[in-house]
């Protein structure tokens, strides 16, 4: 007997639609999409859902709600989990009930801890971690997730509310980014990451592995660079060699929105954010002494789908 399930994934930024059918332990991606929703936009740090952020969600999330009728994805096996934007937001029960009441989609609203069991067994299910400790980081328009665990278990998590659009709020006043402004940025993640440095200290991770989003952007701009194409599609697990990370960091620095947006592999919802994202990941590997950078395409709904079939 096959049945099919659809997950949503509500980030800050972008809204995933994952359907899958599965027969016993196996499972097949039937749709795969992403829409971004910018939930977060002009809200995120007054911790509200503003009017213009309800519309883009529902408007996406009909859309979604086309797909998963196309598809005869019934009520009690949609999954759709809500994130940093909605956890924080004062308006959250409104929100979450407009949704309801204009989709008919119900949303699961999850803290940053099981967010953070989420991501690990997404990037579990795509990637081989291995027996050494690493250190796995997820970049979200919210929050940022930071696992510290191996192919087997998790050691130590932690969510941080200093996600993309959070910081790009507060720190990027130009752009490029001053110099000021990236100072005061590390001067915040000192201030911020105080517990990742002690659990770093304690568990001695021997790579980062990145998952999903700005990782995602830059492992496409590496291969466009290397190979002149995007990666392979069924390719979940990357190397990004740490020398490409910053060849691609200095270029992301120096230049502006425009300059940036040519980059082959950019993509338009995370031609600014990306700024912020890759001087977070500078920041952790220069500090913590990391030098090689994985990466994995799944993420927080490939948990959810791993957890579903009790992988």
């Amino acid at each position: 007997m096959s049945e099919r399930l659809g997950i949503i994934d509500l980030g800050t930024n972008t809204f995933h639609l994952l359907i899958v059918e599965k027969k016993g332990e196996q499972f097949a991606t039937v749709f795969h999409d992403s829409k971004p929703a910018r939930i977060g936009l002009g809200g995120i740090n007054k911790k509200i859902i503003t009017t213009e952020a309800f519309g883009r969600a529902v408007q996406v999330l009909q859309h979604f709600r086309e797909k998963l009728d196309e598809f005869a994805i019934t009520p009690e096996k949609t999954f759709a989990f809500g994130t940093s934007a909605i956890r924080n937001a004062e308006n959250q029960a409104e929100f979450c009930e407009e949704i309801l009441d204009k989709t008919g989609i119900s949303i699961q609203v999850i803290d940053g801890n099981r967010e953070a069991e989420y991501i690990y067994r997404g990037v579990r299910f795509g990637t081989n971690i291995g027996p050494a400790p690493a250190l796995i980081m997820d970049i979200g328009g919210g929050s940022v997730e930071f696992i510290i665990g191996n192919q087997k278990q998790i050691f130590w998590k932690q969510s941080f509310e200093i996600g993309g659009q959070r910081l790009m709020e507060k720190f990027m006043r130009n752009d490029p980014l001053s110099m000021g402004d990236k100072r005061n940025l590390y001067n915040y993640f000192d201030e911020n990451l105080i517990p990742l440095a002690n659990a770093v200290h304690q568990y001695a991770p021997e790579k980062l592995v990145g998952s999903s989003g700005t990782f995602d952007t830059l492992v496409d701009i590496d291969f466009h660079f290397r190979t002149n194409q995007a990666p392979p599609r069924d390719q979940t697990d990357f190397e990004l060699p740490v020398q490409e990370f910053y060849r691609t960091y200095d270029i992301l620095l120096s230049h502006n929105h425009d300059e940036r947006m040519r980059i082959p592999g950019m993509i338009e919802l995370r031609v600014d954010m990306i700024v912020v994202a890759v001087c977070l990941v500078d920041y952790v590997l220069k500090t913590h002494g990391i030098q090689k950078i994985q990466v994995s395409s799944y993420a927080l709904k490939e948990g959810v789908l791993a957890e579903l079939l009790s992988l």
